[in-house]
């Protein structure tokens, strides 16, 4: 069994939870999830089954897209509802003013990741040293906010759709418009809505997943592997060509440099992503079916 699963995760659970739960339901040891959700947060996991672990890399990389809930005046060790308080106060702010300090945080920009991750430094997780009440310093890191915009209000919450690189962590963003607020913040609800072309509307709830797989048409869930790179040109090469792909060759081609391309056998076979470079196109990786 190969393919990706589109998961709606739901809240309670942990990325590892839905991976465990999958591979007692599909009977499949090879199966990883790109890009973790936290407990609280739900909707869209993708999750890499069998050979499509492979394109782990290219998944991870996918720009993400939320739906986020902000509470102003409230300010947590976890940055987000779940975490012990740390400090409150009632937030004075005008809607005109939040959209200002919201519009700050477009574009690229540094984020330093919460202790409350699972970041090894030192060879241990950073939730693990702030469990015990640690606190170690974080190199920040580089992150793009393609978009940030205010959508409404729900009781004291402020709801945010945002479209951001991966290694966003959404709740840091939270609690650092907070900050620029002058009141605190913390995240209360995240619902992951899309991961590069995938979008959650096309997603299956574990119940569904466990049905589906008990009827034994969960085939018909897996999206095929050579929709990670949807975006990109599809090129299909000749038989001869096929062969020595598969034994690791190389095949002229001119085109631009470092131009990828998702590479199919005759057959309609997904056989790689190649890159071009100096007139030849080099694998980069392959996804043929080894015999």
């Amino acid at each position: 069994m190969t393919g990706i699963l589109l998961v709606d995760k739901e809240q309670g659970w942990t990325s590892s939870d839905v991976v465990a739960r999958l591979r007692g339901v599909l009977h499949e040891r090879r199966i990883g999830h790109a890009g973790t959700l936290d407990p609280l947060a739900t909707g869209l996991l993708v999750v890499m089954v069998g050979r499509a672990a492979k394109a782990s890399d290219y998944l991870m990389r996918h720009p993400k897209q939320y739906r986020a809930y902000l509470r102003p005046g409230m300010v947590t060790d976890t940055q987000d509802i779940s975490g012990r308080i740390l400090a409150r106060q009632q937030p004075v702010f005008s809607e005109q003013e939040l959209k200002a300090v919201v519009a700050h945080f477009l574009g690229n920009q540094m984020q330093i990741p919460p202790m409350y991750s699972a970041i090894k430094i030192g060879g241990k997780k950073l939730y693990d040293i702030a469990r015990r009440g640690g606190e170690v310093e974080r190199a920040p890191r580089h992150i793009t906010i393609d978009e940030i915009t205010l959508e409404g209000r729900e009781g004291e919450d402020y709801i945010l759709n945002i479209r951001c690189s991966s290694g966003t962590y959404i709740r840091t963003l939270c609690h650092d418009i907070g900050q620029v607020l002058g009141c605190g913040a913390c995240m209360t609800q995240l619902r992951r809505l899309s991961s590069g072309s995938y979008r959650v509307e096309d997603a299956h709830t574990i119940a569904e997943i466990a049905s589906s797989a008990a009827a034994g048409t969960v085939d018909e869930l897996l999206k095929p592997v050579d929709s990670v790179f949807s975006e990109m040109e599809a090129i299909t090469v000749e038989a001869s060509d096929a062969a020595r792909i598969r034994c690791g060759g190389m095949i002229p081609m001119e085109g631009e440099p470092d131009r990828r391309l998702r590479v199919y056998a005759p057959t309609g076979e997904f056989l790689m992503v190649g890159r071009i470079e100096a007139g030849l196109l080099k694998t980069e990786k392959n996804f043929f079916e080894v015999s």
